[in-house]
């Protein structure tokens, strides 16, 4: 087509693709915004015809395809440092509420109904007849195993409200798992007929970094464009357009969720211990090591305490002469409470050491109060209020540690995304320059196509 009317149909097909080209880089500015958005560009190529008797003529420009700025490497890096990034962001979350639980800063702590409980033994070491200081000190064990139980209750309390994380965590991975398996379908569709998915694509990442930071995962494209999804275990969470789910269920023995990986048939493996990473590994490392390890100091401290008071108190005498009274009922933090019959007469606190020194003996009330200085814990290394403060220092580091690693990942997280957005971000400038270049383009083969109308003319106005 080297006559006019080739030269008609060149600068006709450069005007439409040069109007392309304008097309792509305004979809750019428009999306500057839009989260996970991929920059776009148009490929354009010489439009090349057969052999002539000259050679090979160009024939013009034509658009080639519309191609997605994307690193895939980077995507990857984004979706593995997400999953640790949920994890320690759901852990923060868990622990900071859990840090109220050992809050000693306002005097209404376990330290203090401890030190409390104390001092009321060492008052009626000094007036073991009183009946004021007996039923203060009853009350002052009262407020002591109330703490105790309190504390335990708010422990498992904060497991309970993981478990309803656990199971909100679970809901949402599903519904992102059916997202992806339908935007694979959609990609596969749009691009078996030649076309490119690119938005597709962009919204298939941000579901695909939304999943890794709820669970440990990995993926990888398939030739159809598809991605298939697997669990760290290698468990297949999406396979092309299909997809598995999980699930939970009440553990029988903790009375807690055990998270459930449902293959194809409709069976179960539990994946509550091999879940390595994301938020759901965050919750069940709270839930399952962290707070359960409270549980066993505050248990170990109640216990031991309610054991190493009985052991003194059903060895003395009330003033009634009575014995063998333990003063402290339960087993641990949970039900620990004071003897109800030492609660209805005061008189069966055995103060005194030896029935021939009631009433006026107080040697076993300060035996008892002394127990405040005893190393009892710890395998005879510590005392009650060391053991607790201990607890209390330990859950501050723990917080402390996780913060950090929080900070460090956030920051790792953030630089990818930086990455990101310099290789498949759009710039405005960038955008504007190649807005003025296809427009200029634009304008030139419009000027062609009526210098060909005038060629045209002259020819006709020959004959």
């Amino acid at each position: 087509m080297s006559n006019i009317y080739g030269i008609l149909h060149m600068a006709g097909n450069a005007l439409m693709t040069h109007q392309q080209a304008i097309n792509v880089t305004g979809n750019n500015i428009a999306n500057v915004n839009t989260p996970g958005y991929s920059r776009q560009r148009l490929i354009l190529a010489a439009s090349v015809i057969p052999y002539t008797a000259l050679g090979p003529i160009g024939n013009g420009v034509e658009a080639v395809e519309v191609e997605r700025i994307y690193d895939r490497f980077i995507g990857v890096q984004i979706n593995n440092e997400s999953q640790s990034l949920g994890r320690w962001e759901a852990q923060k979350q868990i622990l900071e509420s859990i840090e109220v639980v050992f809050n000693e800063s306002f005097g209404t702590g376990l330290s203090e109904a401890m030190n409390e409980f104390w001092n009321a033994w060492q008052d009626l070491s000094l007036n073991p007849r009183g009946q004021t200081e007996r039923q203060i000190l009853s009350a002052k064990g009262e407020i002591l195993a109330t703490t105790f139980n309190q504390k335990q209750a708010d422990l498992k309390s904060a497991q309970q409200g993981i478990d309803a994380n656990i199971r909100g965590g679970v809901e949402t991975i599903n519904q992102l798992l059916e997202q992806i398996a339908d935007l694979n379908q959609k990609i596969m569709d749009t691009e078996t007929t030649g076309f490119t998915a690119n938005e597709y694509r962009d919204q298939r990442e941000l579901v695909l970094k939304e999943l890794s930071e709820l669970i440990d995962m990995s993926s990888f494209e398939n030739a159809n464009g598809t991605v298939k999804v697997t669990l760290s275990g290698g468990r297949t969470l999406v396979d092309g357009v299909s997809h598995r789910s999980l699930s939970t269920q009440i553990n029988s023995s903790t009375g807690l969720l055990d998270v459930l990986w449902v293959s194809g048939d409709g069976s179960t493996v539990d994946i509550t211990s091999s879940v390595a990473g994301g938020k759901l590994q965050g919750w069940l490392e709270v839930r399952d090591v962290t707070i359960e390890d409270y549980l066993t100091h505050l248990n170990d401290l109640a216990s031991t305490l309610m054991q190493e008071v009985n052991n003194l108190h059903s060895t003395g005498f009330g003033l009634d002469e009575s014995t063998g009274y333990d003063f402290f009922t339960g087993t641990d933090a949970a039900d620990m409470g004071v003897n109800v019959d030492l609660v209805n007469d005061v008189n069966l606190i055995a103060a005194a050491a030896a029935l021939s020194g009631v009433p006026g003996d107080s040697r076993n009330a300060i035996d008892i109060a002394n127990l405040q200085y005893a190393l009892t814990m710890s395998s005879g290394s510590a005392t009650f209020s060391d053991y607790y403060n201990t607890l209390v220092s330990d859950v501050g580091s723990e917080i402390n540690k996780v913060g950090a690693y929080h900070r460090h990942q956030a920051d790792m997280v953030t630089q990818l995304d930086n990455y990101r957005e310099s290789v498949s971000g759009v710039n405005l400038d960038e955008e504007m320059i190649n807005l003025v270049k296809f427009q200029s383009a634009y304008d030139a083969s419009a000027k062609l196509i009526t210098t060909t109308d005038e060629l045209i003319q002259t020819v006709l106005n020959m004959i």
